[in-house]
């Protein structure tokens, strides 16, 4: 996975200094940033050039106190070094000379409105969103309650359905049929949908529906992480299935682990609202209320009671 400077240009509406360098060719594969430090002081040792280089009001007031003929050196040591970009924060902008540098050695300056730390912060989380660890999957992801809810089975099963009366019930789809999961970290993925698809749901029968245009924006999310998944399957009289709920099942993506419920489908059950009880239930459990718990303890305490009698 990697992004473009052109994709960091336009999410965060950058200005270039270097308008004649094609950014659709410089390619970003580091999700971590650098603020160049010992790098203006001349140590170039363990530098982390294929990552972004930020200049911060601390490092532009540092810049204005050098020589020219030093700073002439540094920074074409760090432009040779093929770095994807330098931004610099805060409005600032660089002098003429590292501006000619620049063109030179085919690097893109950008200036920034930003403070330099809510850049640092919202840059980093995006680029460790984009260039994180990707798999696509087949299923619904819709945000149920503030919970992310993947429901997956098999083609035809009703998994657009469901989604669709969850809309209609106020929540939220983030991509119908399919998922883009992304690990951003050992806790956390998180699904998408792919451009084309996006704000788009099937029904067969009907067709495309675009749930954006009939819904309104209220109704759907470009992003949700994953906090569980339901598997819809058809119900079979042979099966045993889990009653009480005392130990959560999991499945696993990308070495994730996501509680998961197998849900058995028969006629007349409501999915919708089984859904946002799941979710319900998943939120309760986090704030350390577990239901089945419970009633297991007070029959536990039922059958002491019954004993001592």
């Amino acid at each position: 996975m990697a992004v473009t400077v052109t994709d960091v240009i336009k999410k965060y509406s950058l200005r270039s200094l270097t308008p004649e360098i094609d950014t659709d060719r410089i390619r970003i594969n580091h999700s971590d940033i650098n603020r160049p430090a010992l790098q203006l002081a001349g140590y170039f040792d363990h530098f982390g050039k294929e990552r972004v280089q930020i200049i911060g009001l601390v490092e532009y007031t540092y810049i204005e106190t050098m020589g020219r003929e030093f700073k002439l050196k540094v920074f074409e040591t760090l432009f040779a070094s093929e770095i994807p970009c330098l931004i610099y924060c805060r409005s600032l902008e660089p002098d003429e000379d590292i501006v000619e540098l620049a063109h030179r050695y085919g690097v893109s300056v950008l200036v920034s409105d930003m403070i330099t730390s809510d850049f640092m912060g919202e840059i980093i989380r995006w680029l460790k969103t984009q260039l994180a660890p990707m798999i696509t999957i087949h299923g619904v992801l819709v945000e149920v309650f503030g919970e992310g809810v993947l429901i997956m089975g098999e083609s035809g099963i009703g998994k657009s359905e469901a989604a669709l009366e969850l809309i209609k019930r106020g929540h939220r789809l983030v991509t119908d049929d399919v998922v883009e999961l992304r690990k951003v970290s050992d806790d956390t993925l998180v699904g998408s949908a792919p451009d084309i698809t996006r704000h788009l749901i099937e029904l067969r029968g009907i067709g495309i529906v675009d749930v954006k245009g009939l819904f309104g924006v209220a109704a759907v999310k470009n992003t949700q992480s994953v906090d569980m998944v339901i598997k819809l399957e058809e119900w079979s009289r042979d099966k045993e299935y889990d009653r009480l709920g005392l130990d959560d099942q999991y499945i696993e993506f990308l070495g994730n682990k996501v509680v998961c419920y197998n849900i058995p489908i028969r006629p007349g059950r409501n999915l919708a609202v089984i859904v946002e009880s799941a979710a319900v239930n998943s939120r309760q459990k986090k704030m350390g209320y577990n239901a089945a718990q419970e009633l297991y303890k007070k029959v536990q305490r039922s059958l002491e009671l019954s004993e001592i009698e």
